[in-house]
């Protein structure tokens, strides 16, 4: 059984929201402080204290989990749910309020882009300074320095005051000097909101690597797709809780039901006018796993309130991106000869097998009314499948399964095909 890494016991963490800030004392407030406190303590006895929900916040609330040595952990969750909290009394920033973490060997954490950066010195000194910071020594420092040059890209600037850099080139500098600390355990939180596409990539393969060589990550990011392609497990935050934990694709799933649940509305999704969709399905079970090479089908119960004399019916798929993958249209007259349309009727969709690039994808219907009601439309809720298979790792939308053959071809063929190629030239 592999060590444990990280343990989390019952950890909580609150605020105080509008909390008077305490004005600098000097060394006679503070003598007379102390010795007034004793006074204080005994005028509060039996005196309930004021307590008000308004004013106080739980970023984090009882949360129990485990990570194991080795174990490459997302931490996903909508803004506010406590993941940058958790990585912050992880790392030692912050106190828990109540409860404890376990931490076993040396933590490197991202949490900002240039955290430990000096505006005035350069890139140089602050790849020192960083490091010294993050506890590196100066041998390991100098040891790694090419490499973390090379990988920042920021070689011709090195020597130039960081005041100048971008935030990109802070981004690289500040990543390098992190992904080459060479800790046990490897705190990120959202250093891929920066940077261009390639630098990303640049990102995820060092975390790859970091992870193949036996090392434990915790990795905060709203990508997705950076989280299903790294991390093997997720632990789901919402409101400061655990809501789940556990098998990544599952995770994702819980995440976007949450996400889903919490952005619908009753005019998208239940209109009270009895016009819309009822729930929206995949085939005939609860898994919301699609296999890459095989087709798939979506239904849900179409309402209709009142007499319509028609409608459009649309279906589409996007990725977690919002990138289009289908959009699907159908008239009414294409379900069967025009009439007035009333009443609830099963909506079926089939679809062949898409070979879609493994990750999360969300299909939702519309429907698009004529007649009276022809500015009215509505939004079913969004089904978020998990399509799972081979993964081209290249962030590529398709990815189908091809036959290739690549054949040694000899000398009188090759003749033979230039021969035919110059009689067709010639003719032309």
């Amino acid at each position: 059984m592999s060590e444990t890494a990280i343990r989390v016991c019952n950890l909580s963490k609150r605020y105080q929201i509008g909390a008077p800030q305490q004005r600098y004392q000097t060394l006679r407030d503070s003598i007379a402080s102390g010795l007034a406190a004793p006074w204080r303590r005994l005028r509060s006895i039996g005196r309930p204290r004021p307590a008000s929900e308004e004013s106080t916040l739980w970023a984090l609330r009882d949360l129990d989990f485990e990570v194991k040595a080795g174990e490459v952990v997302g931490i996903i969750g909508r803004n506010g749910a406590g993941k940058s909290t958790l990585l912050k009394v992880l790392s030692r920033i912050t106190e828990p309020t109540s409860g404890y973490a376990e931490i076993r060997g040396r933590i490197g954490s991202l949490l900002e882009v240039g955290t430990g950066f000096h505006n005035e010195l350069t890139g140089r000194e602050n790849i020192f300074l960083n490091g010294a910071i993050l506890g590196m020594k100066q041998a390991e420092i100098r040891r790694q320095f090419d490499a973390i040059v090379a990988f920042s890209e920021v070689d011709r600037f090195i020597d130039t005051p960081v005041k100048f850099y971008s935030s990109g080139m802070y981004l690289r500098l500040a990543f390098a000097v992190a992904a080459h600390l060479e800790p046990e355990t490897l705190l990120i939180d959202e250093v891929l909101a920066v940077g261009d596409l390639a630098f990303q990539k640049k990102c995820l393969g060092k975390m790859g690597e970091v992870a193949q060589q036996g090392r434990t990550i915790l990795f905060v990011s709203h990508n997705m797709g950076a989280v299903r392609s790294l991390c093997t497990r997720g632990v789901v935050l919402d409101g400061g809780r655990l809501l789940y934990q556990g098998d990544i694709g599952a995770a994702i799933e819980t995440y976007y039901n949450v996400t889903a649940a919490s952005a619908a509305t009753p005019e998208e999704s239940a209109p009270k006018s009895g016009f819309g969709f009822g729930p929206v399905r995949a085939g005939d079970c609860e898994s919301r796993t699609v296999d890459q090479k095989e087709g798939f089908e979506v239904h849900t119960v179409l309402h209709l309130a009142q007499p319509i004399c028609g409608f459009t019916l649309l279906c589409q798929m996007e990725d977690m991106h919002q990138r289009g993958v289908f959009h699907l249209r159908r008239e009414s007259g294409e379900f069967g000869p025009e009439k007035e349309w009333q009443g609830s009727y099963q909506l079926r969709v089939k679809i062949p097998a898409l070979w879609l690039e493994p990750g999360m994808y969300g299909v939702y219907f519309k429907i698009l009314l004529r007649g009276n009601l022809a500015n009215s439309r509505y939004v079913s809720e969004v089904l978020h499948l998990d399509f799972a298979g081979e993964s081209s790792g290249w962030g590529a939308l398709l990815t189908p399964s091809t036959e290739w053959s690549l054949k040694a071809q000899s000398a009188d063929s090759a003749q033979a095909a230039e021969s035919v190629a110059v009689s067709v030239a010639v003719s032309r």
